[in-house]
């Protein structure tokens, strides 16, 4: 051997690897840690972009464990509204690691919680999940009742699950001061607007993504008495806004940066976590953008589309399955997904 370089394969060099390969399918770009399995019961949350992985799971064999099915009677037009069918939860959107560890430890705890309710014209919202009731509830108590019982069927949920599938979205978060409890969004944006002053605003770190994620997998262990499998990926989506005083770009640059950096040591040091690279499928130079729409934010169906191909080759479906994902290529704007934070764009000057 001449080099330690001499013998690595195409994949390990930028021309070969990326800027000869195909754009639109960059190959082995995705090397699985282990197979799932057909008969785990999976769970799905984080960001806006992981509602993308959910259907696509769901609707390619996969068993995605839905804990908080829609009342009978409401309209399936309406279920997203209302925060059913997203995600394995009603949980809404859990843009950081530290949200869903307050999740997972609230789940588990026999202490009663102090509940963060905001409150506009008359109505009342969870501060936790703002945007599962559009024009929130009718009293205290109604939040109250909701909450205990979306805590209940999670407590199912974690004890159950045998592959938690987690879309790591933002490192910027507003919490509440009085009880350090971290909300998705910051008071006033849906309502709340009278206790702003109760929040602050935190940018997380490296550090505080990994030792989160670590307390996730500690507090699981710990109640089932067993392991379970993670798959990690980042959003590949761009801030709406940042309140961290730095320019937009250097703001999302820094969030994606500590995710990506938080999930590649995750992945590499525990054998029950990996890692799917949809970020950087999107956003690779190759694609010269071709995956997003022209708000730079919004990922194209197409790009969708190429990232789950991806990911099916390596996990694959049944093959008729396959053969529908394959053929669905239409590129269109995605405009069916909850996304809290795209309410920020309202306060653009």
């Amino acid at each position: 051997m001449t080099s330690f370089y001499a013998s690595l394969e195409a994949r390990s060099f930028w021309k070969t690897g990326l800027a000869e390969a195909d754009p639109l399918g960059v190959p082995d770009i995705y090397q699985k840690k282990w197979t799932i399995q057909k008969d785990w019961n999976i769970a799905t949350a984080g960001s806006c972009f992981a509602q993308h992985i959910t259907r696509h799971l769901r609707s390619n064999g996969y068993h995605i464990i839905d804990a908080e099915p829609a009342p009978n009677g409401l309209p399936r037009p309406l279920h997203e509204a209302f925060g059913y069918s997203l995600y394995s939860g009603r949980y809404g959107n859990i843009y950081t690691t530290r949200q869903l560890r307050q999740l997972i430890e609230e789940a588990f705890s026999d202490e009663p919680q102090d509940l963060l309710i905001w409150e506009k014209n008359g109505r009342f919202y969870d501060a936790l999940r703002p945007n599962i009731e559009p024009d929130g509830f009718s009293s205290r108590q109604e939040v109250a009742d909701a909450r205990a019982y979306h805590l209940e069927r999670l407590r199912a949920l974690f004890l159950n699950v045998d592959l938690i599938v987690f879309t790591l979205g933002l490192t910027e978060a507003w919490v509440h001061k009085d009880t350090a409890r971290v909300v998705p969004l910051a008071p006033g944006v849906v309502a709340g607007a009278d206790q702003v002053h109760t929040y602050d605003f935190v940018n997380f770190s490296y550090q505080d993504v990994v030792s989160d994620f670590q307390a996730i997998m500690a507090v699981l262990r710990e109640q089932r008495g067993r392991d379970l499998h993670y798959l990690l990926t980042v959003s590949p989506v761009p801030l709406t806004a940042t309140a961290s005083g730095n320019h937009v770009l250097a703001a999302t640059t820094y969030s994606k940066s500590v995710l990506r950096a938080a999930a590649g040591f995750l992945s590499d040091k525990y054998e029950n976590v990996d890692y799917f690279p949809s970020f950087e499928i999107i956003t690779n130079p190759a694609a010269r953008g071709v995956f997003f729409a022209a708000n730079l934010r919004s990922v194209l169906d197409h790009g969708v589309q190429v990232v789950m191909k991806t990911f099916f080759s390596a996990h694959p479906p049944g093959t008729e399955a396959m053969e529908s994902v394959e053929s669905h290529t239409g590129i269109s704007s995605i405009t069916d997904v909850q996304c809290d934070d795209e309410m920020l764009e309202a306060f653009s000057k």
